[in-house]
């Protein structure tokens, strides 16, 4: 960090502290800072450059030495006896050596000499910012290398050994497994929980490899647990080195393979032997179907009759040793790739046709013909093929489609799960900090312009104070435990301004809000807390197609509805929402859907189905709303239809809502 630019590129995110007791020199100064710092704080002493370090996040400080109250040495001992790491550069006109030797006592990181020179004060900040970027990454490392561990402890049978192979520590999923205790095992060599039927070479290929060669060991290996069961475990052995090249220990990392022998433990033997494998792997169409339909010795009858007619069928294009029945409906087979002369193209377009020709084809079991047809995942990539294979599968039923190139997606999948894994710590943090907040959107009357509604919307604030919307958060965290209490959250912040505004104010809620007792129960209790403003409350109905109770929706419709609270239905005229629905929530507004108001000044479909809506809604005496009104022309066009409301960037962004 030498150049002006770089220096300036790093310091802009961080915040300054400034102390200097002379106006006319914090004056003059701190015109210099505000091109390294966009974020400044100014103490005029000691005394107050302290308070101020506690009351704010400082990443630097600047102070003068000569000061009343108290000087910038004290001021720095106080300052270190919180944070002994905090960066802090001292500016004086001294130049002394009980000065120096003070500073260097107090950990003082650079001095500056009055007066002030660019060069200088280049030179330090490059030299300070430049070790506190390294301060600061080597923690988030430390903190990202104990999160992989933890997601290690969790995930794989962990255990440590000296030298001698004498186990050092285990986890408790290798307890869990072998049937011993940690007490039992620490201390004892690895050779408890071998299976003595395990063949010597292995071993003694693990000890030369880990030992003389000090590289990784891989490999399949039998163990016994405590009771005399057998199980099995695909192991990598991991010699620890010290600066010397030394081994000081050994880690193994294990996962339990015991359930998918045999076949799978075939499969993958061949995808290691395999310089450039070629994995397809099948499932069954409708393989839950077949199962609830018949009984379980007929499912593995069909399953036995469709591997041997698939074999058949892929023997006619390609060579390759066997198809692997992998249960529930599943097959693979490999080919090696420096055996096929066809192109990726040609190949996939080859197995699609195969693909197609098999679903015009049956099989017969006894008196059954079946309709055999399949899923094909196929994987050109060595590297997790298997795992990458089956979330190919995955993706095909959740999609309902039946072919997929799913190279690659094992790693694709590891990181969003890393992702989720942040996301989820984002949540958390925002939860405990409050920082999970309610922003509101205007609503307005379309004849008068004037606002009559704000809608709630939820926002995170994130650690570094930028504002997310639902998008980057929500749906993780209703796969996980906290989007309850981000409802709740939302639930508190809206209806705690009905006491400071006199409109109305409109809360989004999800089936998955409402099919939650404990949520109902929450909005009942707000209710009657607020009875006297909850005329003034809207509910949003979000749909989607995972509604499960429509008669507990329809009975909480009813029962807010004493209250004088309003029904919305949200995004009208698409996705999940129709007019029979209606017939069961008897709503008081609808807000037609984003999509069609955003294309009705270009399209004639979304203009009619605005106009049909209106005009619907105004037989059934039901409101109107228009959202994703973002100009001037947009508005006149939903005015002129007879819609009652607008929602959009032209009256107004979500924003705090000031009372």
């Amino acid at each position: 960090m030498t150049d002006l630019d770089s220096i300036i590129k790093y310091s802009k995110d961080l915040t300054l502290l400034y102390v200097e007791d002379n106006q006319d020199a914090r004056e003059m100064t701190s015109v210099i800072f505000e091109d390294f710092f966009d974020s400044m704080i100014v103490a005029v002493d000691g005394q107050d450059g302290v308070e101020k370090f506690k009351e704010n996040k400082i990443d630097i400080i600047i102070t003068d030495i000569n000061m009343p109250k108290m000087n910038g040495l004290e001021m720095s001992k106080v300052i270190r006896e919180i944070n002994k790491e905090v960066p802090i550069i001292i500016i004086s006109a001294h130049n002394e050596d009980d000065f120096f030797m003070e500073s260097i006592t107090l950990g003082i990181n650079s001095y500056i000499l009055k007066p002030i020179d660019i060069e200088q004060l280049l030179s330090v900040l490059s030299q300070v910012l430049e070790k506190y970027k390294y301060q600061v990454e080597a923690k988030e490392n430390l903190h990202f290398l104990e999160a992989y561990k933890d997601v290690v402890n969790l995930r794989s049978i962990v255990s440590k050994a000296d030298t001698k192979g004498v186990i050092t520590f285990v986890n408790d999923a290798f307890c869990k497994i072998s049937g011993y205790t940690k007490d039992e095992l620490i201390g004892k060599n690895h050779n408890i929980v071998r299976h003595p039927e395990n063949p010597k070479a292995i071993f003694e290929d693990m000890w030369r490899t880990i030992a003389k060669e000090h590289k990784a060991w891989q490999g399949i290996v039998r163990n016994r647990a405590k009771d005399g069961t057998s199980y099995y475990v695909d192991s990598i052995v991991m010699p620890i080195l010290d600066l010397d090249g030394k081994v000081v220990e050994y880690i193994s990392l294990r996962n339990d393979i015991s359930q998918i022998m045999n076949p799978s433990r075939l499969l993958k033997d061949a995808l290691k032997d395999l310089q450039q494998p070629l994995l397809i792997y099948m499932k069954l169409d409708q393989y839950d179907m077949i199962e609830e339909f018949y009984d379980h010795d007929t499912v593995e009858k069909i399953q036995k009759k469709a591997r041997i007619y698939l074999e058949n069928q892929f023997k006619r294009l390609y060579k390759f040793n066997r198809i692997y029945p992998l249960g529930n409906g599943e097959f693979a087979l490999l080919i090696d790739q420096q055996k096929i002369s066809d192109t990726k193209e040609t190949f996939i377009a080859n197995i699609k046709q195969l693909q197609d020709m098999i679903k015009e084809d049956k099989i017969s079991l006894e008196n059954i013909d079946y309709d055999i047809s399949i899923l094909i995942s196929i994987v050109y990539t060595k590297d997790k093929a298997l795992d990458s294979a089956k979330i190919g599968i995955k993706q095909l039923i959740k999609n309902n489609k039946s072919f997929i190139l799913a190279d690659d997606f094992a790693n694709k999948e590891q990181q969003k799960a890393l992702e989720n894994m942040e996301t989820v710590s984002m949540i958390q943090n925002a939860l405990k900090t409050g920082n999970i907040v309610s922003y509101f959107q205007p609503i307005v009357d379309n004849q008068t312009k004037m606002v009559v509604k704000y809608e709630s919307l939820v926002r995170l604030i994130d650690d570094n104070g930028k504002v997310l919307s639902p998008f980057f958060f929500l749906d993780t965290a209703k796969k996980s435990n906290y989007y309850t209490q981000i409802t709740n959250t939302v639930l508190n912040h809206s209806f705690s301004v009905l006491k400071s505004c006199c409109v109305d104010i409109s809360i989004n809620l999800s089936a998955l809000d409402i099919e939650k007792k404990s949520t109902r129960e929450y909005i009942l209790g707000l209710l009657d807390k607020y009875s006297d403003y909850t005329s003034r409350v809207v509910f949003e109905l979000l749909e989607d197609e995972n509604v499960k109770e429509f008669e507990v929706i329809k009975q909480f419709i009813v029962d807010v509805k004493k209250y004088g609270v309003k029904i919305a239905i949200d995004d009208f005229g698409a996705g999940y929402s129709n007019y029979e629905r209606l017939l069961d929530y008897q709503p008081d507004i609808l807000k037609i859907d984003g999509c069609l108001i955003r294309d009705i000044e270009t399209s004639s479909y979304s203009l009619s189905a605005v106009k049909s809506i209106v005009t619907f809604a105004k037989e059934q005496n039901i409101q109107t709303i228009a959202e994703f009104i973002e100009n001037e022309s947009i508005f006149n066009i939903v005015k002129d239809l007879g819609v009652n409301f607008s929602q959009g960037y032209y009256f107004g962004k979500p924003d705090i809502l000031e009372v």
